[in-house]
């Protein structure tokens, strides 16, 4: 498919729900188009789903974005397997925004929640109805009602979240900014994204989120977890479905 890359609309404006967009290349990989709102599967957030809507006013179903195996590219995986279309075919990228933006408060949330619990983050997921993270802590004393307390308050603070970016060498400078120990964030073009939860957590992350913290509503810890002897799952719902800013 080559190693054409895709701008990435997402990356500066979250809540971009459609773009229009040419087909860079078709094949049994996927659909690679040359900009995109989609988010490509990675850092325990899935990829996005959704629709491409062509000029005749037929539509392909995307049912998942990942990165493509030729580096720069983000591919759109088709429901049907079958689909080839041109290159140079003109598109309109559609995200289900319903479950974007469920997916946007959850990730957030997880943010809060690394901020809240001391210890590195080993692992997590977002995901539509629960999500959680994986904590390397020696001693199994998490009490769920007090993070639920301190997750809500930080909720209701309404804090300002934005992205931004940082030179490579500033992130070496600073590995705390790296707070997920399964998971890197991609270095090597020169700068990295940050995402910035004023006055409460700054770390790198490339994923999707909300731009205040108000907007992730009430927050339940549903469980505690001991998945071995220095690790503990903590895990989250909300107790309202995504809705449209």
């Amino acid at each position: 498919m080559g190693a054409a890359e895709t701008k990435l609309l997402f990356r500066e404006d979250a809540y971009s729900k459609t773009c229009q967009a040419t087909i860079v290349a078709c094949n049994e990989e996927g659909i690679q188009l040359d900009q995109t709102v989609f988010y490509g599967r990675g850092g325990g957030q899935p990829g996005d789903t959704g629709l491409l809507k062509l000029t005749d006013g037929s539509a392909i179903e995307i049912v998942d974005t990942i990165k493509s195996k030729f580096k720069k590219g983000l591919i759109h995986i088709p429901a049907s397997p079958n689909i080839m279309l041109a290159p140079g075919t003109h598109v309109v990228a559609a995200i289900d925004w319903q479950r974007r933006y469920q997916m946007m408060r959850m990730h957030s949330c997880l943010h809060l929640l690394s901020a809240i619990i001391g210890g590195a983050v080993t692992g997590g997921q977002v995901g539509f109805e629960e999500s959680r993270l994986d904590f390397d802590l020696p001693e199994a004393n998490l009490d769920k009602s007090e993070i639920n307390t301190d997750l809500n308050s930080l909720v209701k603070a309404n804090h300002q979240i934005t992205p931004r970016w940082v030179p490579d060498d500033e992130l070496s400078a600073n590995p705390a900014l790296v707070k997920t120990m399964s998971v890197k964030p991609p270095e090597g073009a020169g700068m990295v994204r940050l995402v910035d939860i004023a006055g409460v957590d700054l770390q790198a992350c490339g994923g999707t989120h909300v731009a205040r913290t108000g907007e992730i509503g009430f927050v339940e810890v549903t469980k505690i977890k001991n998945k071995g002897r220095h690790n503990r799952r903590v895990t989250i719902a909300l107790a309202e479905q995504s809705h449209s800013r």
